[in-house]
C-alpha cells in the first residue's frame, strides 16, 4: 500500500491503534455500559462488537489509501492480538508495529501501557475503538498533547473525540493524512456507569484533549439542554402523541430515555425508567428497561408497533448511542414509518442534524430516504429536521 508513496521520498505517518475488546458489549443486553459487569454482559448472551467496529474504520480506510492518487504512508504501532494487531492484519495493513503484549485477561491497565509505548515510540496520532471510559484511559497518557481519535463502539459516547460512525471515522484519519483537517480541543466525558444503571444520569468532565476535527464527521460532546418551560412542552408533545398513535387497544408502544419521552409515559399513566426502553400496551407497562431478546419476543406477540424517541442534545443521534438495545434486527421489525421523533424546540436549537448508527449502513439509509425526520414539538407542530447521512 506505502511502497509507491515511500518512493517518491515520503516518510511513513506513525499512528497508534487500539480496541478495548469488551467495549459495546453491554448495550444490547441492556446494561447501559460495560464497566465492571463484562462477564455479566456475556452471561446474558452479549457478543462483543468493538472488533466489527474497528474492521469498519479500517477497511474503509485501506479503501480509501488504496485508491487515492497520491496515498500517503501510514505505519501502525498497535498491541498484539484482540486489542489491535489482528483487525490490522484482517483489514490488509501490513506495516504494523506491535510494541505491546498484553496479559490473557485484557484490562485497561493494557490499554494505559500500549498508549504509553505509543507516545514513547512517535506516534503523532492514537487512534482508539472503543467508548468513553477507553478514551479516559487513553487520554490519561496521551494528555492534550499527543491528538487521539476514538472509533465509536462503546454503549453511550458524550465525548468530542469520536468520528459519528466508523466509516466516517476512516475519511477523517484519510482527511488527516492529506492534512485537510485542523486539530480542535474537545471534552472528554463520562457518565457514572453505576448511577446511570440505577436511572440517574450523571456525567463529569475528565479532561481536554486534541483531536483531527471536521463539523460533519466528528460527534460533538453530550449536551443538558433546559429551557423555562420545558414541562409544558413536553406535555404538550406527549398530547401530540397519544393522539398519533390512537386508541387501538392492541399497539405496542415503545418508550425509549430521556426526560421528553418521560412526558409521554405520563400522559399514558404509567412509570417509565429515565434511561430505558419500556413497553405499554392500553394503558398499562408490560415491560421495563428491556433488553434487545425481551423487545424481540414483545415484537412476537405485538407486531402492531410504535416506537417514541428523543435525540441526544447537540450530537443529534436518534439511534446508536446509550440505546443499543434497539438493535438492527429489533429496528426492522418496527420499521422506519412505525417511529416517532420528539425534542422540545429548546433541543432543536442546539441539534440541527440528525443521526441514526444502528450498525446497519442500509437500515441507516431507510431513515435518511427523504433526507429530512420530522420531529414533534408540541401539539399540533412539528418541524422537518435535516438527517446526516
Amino acid at each position: 500500500m506505502s511502497n509507491r508513496a515511500t518512493d517518491r521520498g515520503h516518510e511513513p505517518r506513525r499512528f497508534g491503534f487500539v480496541i478495548n475488546p469488551i467495549a459495546g458489549m453491554g448495550g444490547r443486553v441492556g446494561l447501559k455500559g460495560t464497566d465492571g459487569v463484562a462477564e455479566q454482559a456475556a452471561a446474558l448472551g452479549a457478543e462483543p462488537t468493538a472488533h466489527e467496529k474497528a474492521h469498519q474504520m479500517l477497511s474503509d480506510l485501506h479503501q480509501l489509501l488504496t485508491t487515492a492518487a497520491s496515498p500517503v504512508p501510514l505505519h501502525w504501532l498497535t498491541i498484539a492480538g484482540a486489542m489491535g494487531a489482528d483487525a490490522l492484519a484482517r483489514a490488509g495493513f501490513e506495516n504494523v508495529s506491535i510494541l505491546y503484549q498484553p496479559g490473557e485477561t485484557t484490562s485497561a491497565d493494557d490499554t494505559r501501557r500500549a498508549v504509553t509505548c505509543f507516545v514513547e515510540a512517535g506516534a503523532e496520532l492514537i487512534v482508539f475503538c472503543g467508548g468513553d471510559g477507553t478514551a479516559r484511559d487513553v487520554c490519561a497518557v496521551a494528555g492534550d498533547t499527543t491528538p487521539v481519535l476514538g472509533v465509536p463502539a462503546g454503549v453511550k459516547m458524550y465525548s468530542g473525540v469520536f468520528g459519528v460512525t466508523p466509516s466516517r471515522t476512516a475519511r477523517i484519519l484519510f482527511d488527516h493524512l492529506a492534512g485537510e483537517l485542523d486539530l480542535a480541543e474537545v471534552e472528554i466525558l463520562d457518565i457514572d456507569e453505576e448511577r446511570y444503571r440505577n436511572d440517574e444520569w450523571s456525567v463529569r468532565l475528565f479532561a481536554t484533549a486534541r483531536t483531527p476535527f471536521e463539523p460533519s464527521l466528528t460527534q460533538t460532546a453530550k449536551a443538558l439542554i433546559t429551557a423555562t418551560g420545558e414541562q409544558q412542552v413536553g406535555d404538550e408533545i406527549a398530547e401530540e402523541v397519544i393522539e398519533r398513535i390512537g386508541a387501538n387497544a392492541e399497539t405496542l408502544v415503545l418508550l425509549g430515555a430521556g426526560g421528553t419521552v418521560e412526558a409521554v409515559a405520563r400522559r399514558l399513566g404509567v412509570g417509565k425508567t429515565l434511561l430505558g426502553v419500556d413497553a405499554v400496551i392500553d394503558g398499562e407497562r408490560i415491560g421495563v428497561d428491556l433488553n434487545e431478546r425481551q423487545l424481540l419476543r414483545l415484537l412476537d406477540e405485538h407486531p402492531q408497533c410504535v416506537l417514541v424517541l428523543s435525540p441526544i442534545g447537540a450530537q443529534g443521534f436518534v439511534l446508536g448511542r446509550g440505546n443499543q438495545q434497539l438493535s438492527p434486527n429489533v429496528m426492522r421489525r418496527i420499521g422506519p414509518a412505525n417511529v416517532i421523533v420528539i425534542a422540545t424546540p429548546a433541543k432543536l436549537r442546539r441539534t440541527p442534524i440528525l443521526r441514526f448508527d444502528t450498525g446497519d449502513k442500509a437500515l441507516d439509509a431507510a431513515f435518511a430516504t427523504s433526507g429530512y425526520v420530522q420531529v414533534v414539538t408540541g401539539y399540533r407542530r412539528s418541524r422537518l429536521v435535516k438527517v446526516a447521512i
